[in-house]
């Protein structure tokens, strides 16, 4: 049966994320810390392609949506993880087996690593058959899995460890050692007097005696002598382990290669509803959004930071979420107020979305729509380039213009702080500009700035600012609300809060002065 992957639909996907590298956006949204938790302890999978590679096609996203759907049924996923467990065991036989010196031991191990792999197939098959699946790829894996069980290359397979296992396990010899010398022959029925002496005494036997017994390290690799003893139990059973050799030979790569791939893509499921288990734990949301390769209407709920989420959650600490929408016009996000407010988080949020909806995932949030763009452009704040002696407002524009000449009206760009090296003057014509050249390209963007005038400069334009604590307005609630942009009301706010308004100010003056006025 035809099967390609329960990640691609397309093979062309498939091929491209064998070739991803990391995306550069990835730093400025912390995306590659997100993605650094995500694959710990899972690195043999290489999972990093999965987690950088876009998708492009709105169908391949709800084939995912699926799956995730399908793995939030409990029983579903404990079986595919006893079924990845099973997997892991298997690779650990085979990577002990090249360790090994001898040949028959090494074929031993090759044979128990086949058997495993066959115990883990048969299950994952087993409990699909029996699983009420809704995901368009489990379901055609399950079909993939009746059918590879059946065929005569896994029958024959499981047929051959039963003919191994069963002639290593008639293989009866006798060791007498004597004289500095170990003899090896074949079991002759010679009595066991160890047993006879065990049955005689069970009788007297009382209660649980201590044992004295020394216990020895059990060593994977044999020393010399036990290598000795199984090359003349060999020379005594030829037929019994020339089936052990002929079995290696014709089984050494036993794998299914669609088995392999589902053992490494399903990870990229198991690891992210992993990752995230732990937010909902913690009261967060995380919704399916509704993708679109057309609208450019957006909307975020209880929205928030997946790689900020994660620290704050292990420092015992408050994770605050945001909303924001777009609609008709709009499409530019200027998010202004005071520093340390959440503007910076905010807008790796919103990159951060773009980015995960793309990937299939649920997203930090509830009630999300979204649009599925081609690229994700960021400008970060930079220091001073001390190697090619370049200024930082040189460096911005470089990396502004460099970003406008290969967005297309499909893209989003995320600004952060930008022309924050020059003066306001120059910062408002300079951001004009560059929001101008993105209104004209019809991006989708979110641009964080000291400049407020920006916020009105477009009908596609939308202010947003982070807000403060009304009676305290050197608080931060990291909350960042639609409204219009006002420094001078923040600014009176902390004067206030200071005694340092013009009639505070005027009032202390004409107290000191005895009461003349001052002007």
């Amino acid at each position: 049966m035809s099967f390609l992957s329960v990640l691609f639909k397309d093979p062309a996907e498939q091929a491209a994320a064998a070739a991803q590298d990391e995306p550069v956006y990835f730093t400025d949204l912390n995306l590659d810390q997100v993605v650094s938790s995500l694959t710990a302890g899972r690195e043999t999978y290489q999972l990093e392609p999965f987690f950088h590679t876009r998708l492009w096609n709105v169908d391949t996203i709800t084939y995912r949506h699926e799956v995730f759907h399908d793995l939030e049924n409990e029983t579903v996923s404990a079986e595919v993880s006893l079924f990845a467990a099973g997997m892991q065991d298997m690779h650990r036989q085979r990577a002990q087996a090249a360790k090994l010196h001898h040949r028959y031991q090494q074929e031993s191990w090759l044979v128990g690593a086949a058997e495993t792999y066959c115990q883990a197939v048969r299950g994952l098959e087993g409990a699909l058959t029996t699983a009420d699946l809704d995901s368009r790829a489990l379901r055609s894996l399950r079909t993939f899995l009746t059918h590879y069980v059946h065929s005569e290359p896994f029958e024959q397979l499981a047929a051959d460890i039963r003919q191994v296992q069963g002639a290593l396990a008639s293989v009866r010899y006798c060791m007498t050692i004597g004289g500095g010398k170990v003899t090896v022959t074949r079991y002759a029925e010679e009595t066991d007097y160890g047993a006879e002496v065990l049955a005689a005494f069970q009788k007297f036997k009382q209660e649980e005696a201590k044992s004295y017994l020394v216990a020895y390290k059990n060593f994977v690799d044999m020393n010399h002598v036990e290598e000795a003893v199984l090359d003349r139990a060999a020379l005594l059973f030829p037929e019994e382990f020339a089936t052990l050799d002929d079995f290696c030979t014709r089984h050494r790569d036993h794998l299914d290669p669609t088995v392999a791939a589902f053992d490494r893509e399903v990870q990229f499921y198991l690891a992210y509803l992993e990752y995230t288990a732990r937010l909902r734990a913690n009261g967060l949301s995380l919704c399916y959004p509704q993708v679109s390769q057309t609208s450019k209407a957006e909307t975020g709920r209880h929205v928030f930071d997946l790689a900020l989420a994660h620290k704050l959650i292990e420092d015992s600490a408050r994770v605050v979420t945001n909303d924001f929408h777009l609609q008709g016009p709009e499409r530019v996000l200027v998010v202004s107020g005071p520093n340390q407010g959440g503007k910076t988080t905010f807008a790796r949020t919103f990159g951060q979305l773009h980015h995960l909806a793309a990937l299939g995932c649920p997203v930090p949030g509830t009630d999300t729509r979204l649009f599925l763009c081609d690229q994700i452009f960021t400008h970060f704040e930079r220091g001073e380039n001390l190697k090619d002696l370049s200024g930082k407002l040189q460096d911005d524009l470089v990396r502004i213009h460099d970003i406008l000449q290969h967005a297309t009206p499909a893209s989003v760009v995320i600004m952060n702080e930008v022309f924050t090296s020059t003066t306001l003057d120059d910062a408002l014509v300079l951001g004009t500009r560059t929001l101008q050249k993105i209104i004209k390209l019809d991006l989708l963007c979110v641009c964080v700035t000291f400049v407020d005038e920006l916020s009105q400069l477009d009908p596609s334009t939308v202010s947003m600012t982070s807000t403060v604590v009304p009676d305290n307005p050197a608080e931060r609630t990291f909350r960042i609300v639609r409204q219009p942009a006002d420094g001078l009301s923040y600014a009176l706010a902390i004067a206030d809060k200071y005694g340092l308004t013009y009639e505070q100010l005027s009032s202390r003056l004409n107290a000191r002065s005895g009461g003349r006025t001052m002007s």
